[in-house]
């Protein structure tokens, strides 16, 4: 399996590089792993009174009667006829003229296949491939023929899809049981009714029929999702047993009080349930390492608080890390609101905290007397040193990559307890697969007295009358936002948007009845922060932004949100933006503007949107849409780079792959047992393969 590919017959120095270069195929084991995509059904012949127009491609066998050249110049064709016992076709060339004439001769037996076309109504091949039939191919092929990936480098070189088909059937013959063993038990091939591996290997490039391919691929599929599950697991299984974690074992006053006493409203069922599994978390002795999701709106920033509460009581630091400025502002303020009348010193360091204030935070940390800490990435910078710190929260975890995770482990000797929270709902097959590691936390539940936003989609046409119902609304003593796409390929282009749009909102809302802010990308953080401000405290009625507000820009008095060219939006970015509005308790709207043309993709995303408030009903649906994209991209590359099973069109082997690999770790985490030492062994080879070890 390790034989350098050069070394296969009909490869040699010159092609073995090129597939080095082009497909990655170093050796016979990645030949092997180099999977077809389809494949041509040449087992059997079809009479050519049979043929129909359900058919795609066919194979039919007959007399050539006759052919002739039409035409002249580029309208110049081959047409020849092909006759059974039941009927005629017409075979048509356009190119390849003279090479096809050459094999034909008149009153000759032939084999015919390719794409079956119909020309007034009746059937005909353009391009077909003509064989001649002997005894050896009298009934069709035995074997499905492969197609398989190539690249246009490669075609040149004449290693087309076909050619690499050849090179495949070159080496099966080679490969024995004994290059294949097998790495999964017994009991679980007898259980889900397994091809054996040599065989499932076998029979993806070259089966039989249909039936045998399929259950190969469901082998194959199958074991890349059952390993995956299975490292994970043991991952997370080695951080439950082994790893050192700081014990948060009570429950303290400064919890209580504030529990008590200030919390401002009563705590969701969901809400209780995650500070439950973070108490059992906390309390163990292990690391915590714990994802939490939650919708827009369900209440995260407050089981963030009461966790650094409890790291209080047991006396130790908590710092809470936020992806911009805007919303470190914005959690330190809502933290220190809550906070107000209670004796537990809360300070923010970003990018722009000024030199003094930095150098007190910096004493503060190291002598203990700061208990909360909340910034940007400004808190994994060296200098920032604390003195016991016991909690690290992440928000928006996506925007910060594995290693800044980590760094915030450093920061003390046992290393602290981490929470990593997001609002973008991850839908259960990505978070089985790209989060299989860290427990996961859902909260579904929205806190009493937060009414769903009603969404609507509009065309341009309806502009005048949405912007009547916005003048209503602001007249209620409301606010609204009108959010402009941003396309990254041309900033400018997305400026002179924005100051179109800003031009035609000031033209339907004159000063001084409306007052507008506007934010964009281009601002200064401090205009930028200026204009939001201003919003926030009521002085401007309208803002007339990008993107940059769609995380944790918390206005509860926005009640309307107009979305300029919806269609540009993707869906997880729609949702996001539509949950700046309806924070407060009065009815609030969301109206998606687009043109007349829509694809019919958007057109999907548009009604689901208007269908439904749940986040994680709309990220499945996102992940049906646009397929599951980069995974890797959001967690550690080489976990999850998947060369058949799809988390999309695969759910359900996922399901099994993921209940079976828990079951076997429940009953052996070690994998020590006779019947999963195979299982061992496999995972020990493939170690090298893959970065575990930094996964934080």
């Amino acid at each position: 399996m390790s034989s350098p590919i050069e070394y296969l017959k009909g490869v040699g120095p010159l092609r073995g590089d090129l597939l080095k270069k082009e497909l990655n195929i170093f050796t016979f084991g990645d030949l092997l792993e180099h999977f077809p995509y389809r494949h041509l059904d040449k087992t059997k012949i079809t009479p050519i009174a049979q043929v129909n127009m359900s058919m795609d491609y066919v194979q039919v066998a007959g007399r050539l009667t006759d052919f002739e050249i039409i035409g002249e110049r580029k309208g110049k064709r081959l047409v020849a006829h092909i006759r059974d016992s039941s009927g005629s076709m017409e075979l048509t060339w356009f190119q390849g003229i003279n090479w096809v004439q050459k094999m034909m001769a008149i009153g000759e037996e032939f084999l015919v296949f390719g794409k079956l076309g119909f020309f007034m109504g009746k059937p005909q091949i353009v391009h077909p491939e003509l064989e001649v039939r002997t005894q050896a191919n009298a009934v069709g092929k035995s074997l499905l023929e492969p197609i398989y990936p190539t690249t246009e480098k490669l075609k040149v070189r004449g290693l087309n899809g076909r050619s690499i088909a050849k090179l495949t059937a070159v080496l099966l013959p080679q490969i024995h049981v004994k290059d294949l063993p097998e790495n999964l038990p017994e009991s679980i091939i007898k259980e889900l009714k397994l091809p054996s591996r040599y065989e499932a290997y076998c029979h993806i490039h070259f089966p039989s029929e249909q039936s045998q391919f399929d259950n190969a691929l469901r082998r194959l599929k199958f074991e890349e999702l059952f390993f995956a599950q299975l490292r994970m697991g043991m991952i997370k299984g080695n951080r439950h047993r082994f790893s050192k974690g700081i014990v948060f074992d009570k429950v303290g006053d400064i919890f209580n009080d504030f529990y008590n006493h200030h919390l401002p409203f009563q705590l969701t069922g969901a809400q209780k349930r995650v500070l439950k599994e973070i108490r059992q978390d906390t309390a163990r002795g292990h690391q915590m390492n714990r994802l939490l999701q939650g919708d827009v709106g369900s209440g995260k920033t407050i089981v963030a608080l009461l966790t650094m509460l409890l790291a209080a009581d047991n006396g130790y630091q908590s710092c809470l890390m936020a992806p911009t400025e805007i919303l470190a502002q914005q959690h330190f303020n809502s933290l220190s609101n809550l906070l107000k009348e209670m004796n537990v010193s809360i300070r923010l360091l970003t990018g722009s905290t000024k030199k003094a204030e930095r150098e007190k935070i910096l004493n503060g940390l190291q002598s203990g007397d700061i208990q909360l800490l909340v910034g940007t990435h400004a808190l994994i910078e060296g200098v920032v040193q604390f003195k016991n710190l016991g909690l690290a929260i992440v928000d928006e975890q996506h925007r910060f990559g594995v290693a800044q995770r980590a760094e915030l482990q450093t920061k003390a000797t046992i290393p602290p307890h981490v929470l990593v929270m997001t609002a973008t709902p991850i839908p259960r097959t990505m978070a089985m697969t790209a989060y299989g590691d860290l427990d996961y936390s859902v909260m579904d539940e929205l806190p009493p007295g937060r009414k769903p936003i009603t969404t609507v989609h509009r065309y341009e046409t309806a502009r005048p009358s949405i912007m009547d119902f916005v003048k209503q609304e602001i007249a209620k003593g409301r606010q609204a936002y009108f959010i402009y796409p941003l396309i990254e390929e041309s900033s400018k282009l997305d400026f002179e948007n924005l100051m179109k749009g800003y031009e035609e909102v000031k033209a339907f809302f004159p000063e001084p009845a409306y007052y507008i802010s506007m934010v964009h990308g281009k601002q200064k953080p401090e205009v930028k922060d200026t204009n939001m401000m201003r919003f926030k405290t009521n002085d401007t009625q309208i803002m007339v932004a990008t993107t940059v507000i769609e995380v944790g820009v918390d206005v509860p008095n926005a009640s309307v949100m107009v979305m300029e060219s919806a269609e540009r939006f993707g869906l997880s970015q729609l949702h996001q933006l539509r949950g700046r509005v309806g924070r407060g308790s009065e009815q609030s709207f969301c109206i998606l503007l687009t043109g007349q043309k829509l694809t019919n993709d958007a057109r999907e995303r548009l009604k689901i949107m208007c269908a439904t408030n749940d986040g994680f009903l709309i990220a499945e649906k996102d992940l049906e849409l646009r397929g599951p994209g980069d995974i890797e991209g959001t967690r550690q590359s080489g976990m999850l780079n998947f060369k058949l099973a799809s988390i999309v069109q695969d759910k359900d082997l996922l399901e099994i792959a993921k209940n079976l690999s828990d079951r076997l770790l429940q009953d052996d985490p070690d994998l020590s047992s006779a019947e999963n030492l195979l299982l061992k062994s496999y995972l020990l080879l493939k170690k090298g393969k893959t970065e575990w070890s930094r996964v934080a």
